[in-house]
């Protein structure tokens, strides 16, 4: 029996889902804090048996006294905090957003300190980075520069600072990984969660257009999960942050998948000429060196994964295809 309990803030998230979906499939007990208590990306990836195993914390992680009472609660071990707004959230609310990603997350460090864990695993994101153009050439390095140019970047890099004040002042060790372009099924918001959406549109045997274009690291959302696991188990001590690294690819090599897994869609998928500002190639060796091995599902095994369970979803009419 695991003497592992895990909390996973924003579990009802793409990447929270299926943190707290690989957990219940190892038997570790484990709970979701979630602001609205939504499963549909759950549902989605977890049958009715697994759901019943988790339990569920409703309420804002914005709330330093709910968060402690959740940990608490949970008699949780190890914290695991992905609870934020996303990118085009952050531009639209900056207010709500530095309260959610900034406030949110010293609450998560503050509370994991008074109830006495040793570690904090938390999401940063690659928009901590600047434009591409001020990179040299090659893959980007774990030590480049920050420079992020939205608000969403600066909550992030803000909670990446944090953290290490944490280590230095209180002795609380932290891991933050930085994804980039997630996708999977429950990828359904932000900036770059039209490929996944056009999984589902293929699933649907329907036309869709990718919204952006230039080379990125794509990264199933499965491999991030347990990579997030990974370093919730790495003994690490300190403050550190890495990048999560994967495949670099490009749009049409993602549509080109999508077609193989689905032929019905083949020349019906576009995309705009409008490449993500960030550098193409990331640099995971860091991340190597402290967890060893890391998952990565080959991307036609990823795509073709990801639409089965959209066929199975849209057979069983737990999801529309205008909607993830």
């Amino acid at each position: 029996m695991t003497t592992e309990r895990v909390l996973v803030t924003g579990a009802s998230g793409c990447i929270g889902a299926w943190i707290v979906r690989n957990l219940v499939r190892e038997h570790v007990p484990a709970a979701a804090l979630s602001l609205s208590g939504d499963l549909r990306r759950m549902k989605l990836i977890m049958s009715a048996d697994e759901l019943a195993q988790m339990r569920i914390f409703t309420g804002d992680v914005s709330d330093l006294d709910f968060v402690v009472q959740a940990l608490e609660g949970s008699q949780a071990t190890h914290v695991l905090h992905l609870a934020a707004l996303q990118l085009p959230f952050c531009k639209a609310d900056p207010v709500q957003g530095a309260r959610t990603n900034v406030v949110g997350t010293v609450n998560v460090f503050e509370a994991a300190k008074r109830v006495g864990l040793c570690r904090v695993v938390y999401a940063s994101t690659t928009a901590v980075y600047g434009p591409v153009e001020e990179y040299g050439p090659g893959p980007l390095q774990h030590d480049a520069p920050l420079n992020p140019r939205s608000h969403y970047g600066v909550f992030k890099q803000a909670n990446e600072a944090g953290a290490r004040v944490y280590w230095l002042e209180e002795g609380l060790s932290s891991i933050g990984l930085r994804p980039y372009v997630v996708y999977g099924p429950g990828r359904d918001q932000g900036l770059t969660s039209t490929p996944t959406k056009a999984m589902l549109a293929a699933a649907a045997k329907r036309p869709y257009p990718i919204t952006f274009a230039g080379r990125f690291c794509f990264q199933y959302v499965d491999d991030v999960a347990k990579t997030f696991i990974a370093a919730m188990r790495s003994p690490f001590e300190g403050a550190e942050v890495f990048n999560l690294g994967g495949d670099s690819v490009e749009v049409p090599e993602i549509i080109r998948a999508i077609e193989q897994a689905e032929p019905a869609v083949r020349g019906r998928l576009t995309y705009a000429d409008a490449p993500l500002p960030f550098p193409g190639v990331v640099d995971n060796s860091r991340l190597r060196q402290v967890l060893g091995a890391l998952p990565q599902t080959p991307l036609t095994e990823g795509v073709a994964e990801t639409i089965a369970i959209f066929r199975q979803a849209l057979a069983q009419g737990t999801i529309v295809p205008d909607v993830l």
